[in-house]
C-alpha cells in the first residue's frame, strides 16, 4: 500500500464514528478520537489532525463522508 492509501484509510478509520455532515473545522477535529491529536503515520510521514486541518478551507465544508475528508486531505498534502 502507497502511503497515500495507508494515510487515507487510517483517516476514514478514524472518522468512522463521525456524525456526517460535517459543517466545521471545529466539528471535523472534534470528530476525531484523540481531537486534534490524532496521529496518522505511514512510514517516515507522521501528522495529526490538527496539521491536517490547516489543509482545509472554509468552502471545504460541509463534508458528507470521512472518504471525502480524507480524499482531500492527501489531494492537499501532495500524497
Amino acid at each position: 500500500m502507497s502511503v497515500r492509501e495507508i494515510i487515507k484509510s487510517q483517516i476514514i478509520g478514524a472518522l468512522e464514528k463521525a456524525n456526517f455532515p460535517i459543517a466545521t473545522p471545529e466539528a471535523l477535529l472534534s470528530s476525531f478520537p484523540n481531537g486534534a491529536a490524532t496521529t496518522c503515520k505511514a512510514g517516515d510521514l507522521e501528522v495529526t489532525a490538527g496539521e491536517a486541518g490547516k489543509l482545509l478551507t472554509a468552502n471545504d465544508f460541509p463534508f458528507t463522508s470521512a472518504e471525502v475528508v480524507a480524499e482531500t486531505i492527501v489531494s492537499r498534502a501532495g500524497l
